[in-house]
């Protein structure tokens, strides 16, 4: 014990230590920049704004053969009436979203090309978002994010290179709120079905002295959710400080968010489906009495809090750098009532009874409430170099990451008293992971009407674990990941592009429990599109073929904290045709369309599922519907008013690997509807906005998520009825 104390002091002290390093490095490069900056620069010309610095070395243009898809602040606004983000791009091009609570609140997740969230890459301001140990995605921690979010881009494929963990389905990249001349100030509320409410206040200073600002954000969120206890109370924070001047720009900003989210991810089976679709097992125990009873606070707990510090500068004509510091801190728990739990590796607890295991033997047993604790810090550098003359752009870029993360357990309850101390641990575990990457990217305009590209990445990733599930890890892997392609340019309207990709990735956290000999997945992805532009007319379609080797695939299976269980299943691969258009009618009317065709195969998969290997070939990959369709209908009668009506198709998926089919989920087709009104003012306020959202209008019975446990156990995530959201917007 007195080591453990030891170890645990001296963690805590080198934890301090690396704070206070990051925070006075990040003071001494504001100060030394601002007083450059304002001694070098008089004139308060906008030149090069955070998008067009940092941005260019992650985002792609037209010019870049990529299949891609923007959604701009306006876009988001029209819905963000508390949902998560996840949600508000639902009706982009091979995107598939779902929601634990079944209403777009708490826990959300995304899938694109069939392809789950721990392989979309997200970074926000080119920082990595995604968990380091299990490459997750988690939107609950960053409430009415999209509150303060500028635009944002979603990458289909491989993409272009990016920091953090690769990408094998997507990446997606967010640009938080820019400057603001002028001061603005914001109040918006919305209100709606199971007794959802968001509050959001927001300001700026506008630029003052012609050179700073400060802006900022306040959320609270509340919902019910339509599963039963599926609540969530969200609280997020919003905060930068920046300084412009005439070539520079510098931010610094500050963010996050506190969850206490009652954990509904256990999902229900066919009978529950059937007769008590909105039914939570989460929580449920049996009294001495022999009462079904609800453990009132079996919940999620979870505060994050991002620092990032960015500096822009515009060298010359040609030359322009960033160069951003960044630290983020993660801290909380989830909390469950265990009913007849085993009580071996709780430490010094009493049985009470004889409990039956997971093998089927009677072993000692008690009730009680235990917490699984992480306790992580995250911090890095990331940086780039872009050149730009007329007929080249080449961007140098790359970041240096670590991760380290505390593990530990402990049991606030057991039905009778045991010999442990209050605050005592029942297991410790701790992992470190360092993350870096070098990349040069290039676009040259060859000829008038042909440009070409190229991408060279080189990634380094190095992974300890000391833990019970995953046993002693220390990995290290070296990832080279080329990228290759040309855009040829038919005619001002038509452009046809070719890519090849090659992306490395190492298994996560999950993969290490469950079992031996994982090995990081690989995937070569080949992409020829078309893009049409018009005055009236937008047609972007792309053929992508992406060939896995190794790919850890979803089984279906989640473990008892609800992540999804992988494994290995050699050669995959998925085959598809995604078109997307905007359409439009005169002044008042627009169509955007989009549809993905696709297969998703694994290649002479071989199964272990009945206990003895079995050779199946060719079978479907979890999780990954053959068709998925979208449209926006939009009618502007006047500047003010739109009204949209959206439609989203998504066909039947397996929920396994083995083409089981008592193990897939059902078609679905589901139609929302939104309208935006705005009142410009004179008075007090600039403007008076009203946005309403109608979700699934005709009432649809849908499931959009589900698990297979194998053997007929098949447990799924029911979404929403009818439902709707409410919002008033005051800007002054």
């Amino acid at each position: 014990m007195k080591n453990l104390f030891f170890k645990k002091n001296q963690r805590s002290k080198a934890e301090k230590t690396k704070k206070i390093f990051f925070l006075i490095s990040c003071s001494f490069l504001l100060v030394s920049a601002l007083s450059s900056a304002q001694q070098a620069q008089k004139d308060t010309t906008k030149v090069n704004q955070l998008d067009e610095v940092l941005v260019s070395a992650l985002r792609v243009t037209t010019k870049t053969p990529v299949s891609f898809s923007n959604m701009s602040k306006e876009e988001l606004a029209a819905r963000n009436l508390g949902q998560d983000i996840p949600v508000l791009m639902n009706y982009l091009p091979s995107v598939v979203t779902t929601s634990d609570a079944g209403n777009g609140l708490g826990y959300t997740g995304i899938r694109v090309r069939g392809s789950d969230a721990t392989r979309v890459n997200v970074t926000i301001n080119g920082i990595p978002y995604n968990d380091s140990e299990s490459h997750g995605t988690y939107w609950v921690n960053m409430p009415d994010f999209a509150s303060s979010v500028q635009s944002l881009q979603l990458q289909r494929g491989v993409g272009t290179s990016t920091n953090g963990a690769g990408a094998f389905g997507a990446s997606l990249n967010m640009l938080t709120d820019s400057y603001s001349q002028k001061s603005t100030g914001e109040i918006s509320n919305s209100f709606g079905t199971f007794n959802t409410h968001k509050h959001t206040v927001k300001f700026s200073t506008g630029l003052m002295n012609d050179h700073f600002e400060i802006a900022g954000r306040l959320s609270a969120l509340k919902s019910d959710g339509y599963i039963d206890r599926a609540s969530s109370d969200l609280k997020s924070y919003f905060l930068q400080g920046t300084y412009v001047g005439k070539t520079t720009l510098i931010k610094a900003l500050t963010f996050g968010g506190t969850e206490k989210t009652y954990q509904s991810w256990n999902g229900i089976d066919a009978d529950k489906l059937a007769d008590d679709r909105t039914y939570n097992s989460a929580g449920e125990f049996i009294d001495e009495f022999g009462k079904t009873r609800y453990y009132d606070n079996e919940t999620d707990n979870y505060q994050q809090d991002h620092y990032q510090l960015h500096w822009n500068e515009k060298v010359s004509d040609n030359w322009s750098t960033n160069l951003a510091f960044h630290y983020t801190k993660g801290t909380g728990y989830y909390e469950n009532y265990k009913y007849n739990e085993p009580v071996e590796g709780y430490g010094a607890i009493e049985p009470t009874k004889m409990v039956e295991n997971s093998d089927g033997d009677l072993v000692p047993g008690t009730d009680l409430i235990r917490q699984k604790w992480l306790d992580n810090d995250f911090y890095g550098t990331t940086f780039s170099v872009n050149y730009k003359a007329d007929k080249l752009d080449v961007i140098l870029g790359g970041g240096w990451n670590k991760y380290e993360g505390d593990h530990f357990g402990k049991v606030i309850w057991s039905r009778y008293a045991s010999k442990s101390e209050l605050g005592d641990h029942y297991y410790d575990d701790f992992a470190t992971k360092s993350d870096g990457n070098v990349f040069a990217k290039a676009n040259y305009q060859l000829l008038e009407n042909l440009s070409i590209y190229g991408d060279l990445q080189y990634r380094n990733v190095r992974y300890k674990a000391n833990a019970a599930e995953t046993g002693l890890v220390d990995d290290n892997f070296n990832f080279f990941n080329p990228k290759a392609g040309f855009t040829f340019n038919v005619n001002e309207k038509n452009a046809l592009y070719f890519s090849y990709a090659t992306a490395n990735r190492e298994p996560n956290r999950t993969d290490y429990e469950g079992g031996t000999g994982v090995r990081p997945e690989k995937l070569n992805d080949y992409e020829l599109g078309w893009r049409l532009k018009s005055k009236t007319i937008q047609i972007n379609s792309n053929v992508y073929y992406m060939k896995y080797k190794d790919q850890l695939v979803l089984t279906g299976e989640l473990d008892d904290v609800g992540s999804p269980i992988r494994k290995n299943s050699g050669d995959s691969y998925r085959l598809g045709l995604e078109v997307d258009a905007v359409i439009k009618f005169g002044q008042k009317w627009s169509i955007s369309p989009n549809f993905t065709l696709s297969s998703n195969k694994n290649v002479d998969f071989v199964s272990d599922a009945t206990g003895s290997l079995v050779d199946l070939g060719n079978t479907n990959i979890a999780y990954s519907p053959d068709f998925i369709a979208g449209n926006i209908l939009t009618f502007a009668p006047i500047t003010a008013l739109r009204i949209s009506w959206l439609s989203k198709f998504v066909s039947e998926q397996y929920l396994n690997n083995i083409d089981d089919k008592s193990g897939k989920l059902k078609d679905y087709f589901v139609n929302d509807l939104n309208a935006s009104y705005e009142i410009k003012m004179n008075s007090v306020f600039k403007s008076i906005g009203i946005n309403v959202l109608a979700n699934n209008i005709f009432n649809v019975d849908y499931v959009s998520n589900g698990v297979d446990y194998g053997g007929g156990y098949v447990y799924y995530f029911p979404q929403a009825r009818a439902n709707f959201l409410a919002g008033l917007t005051l800007k002054f």
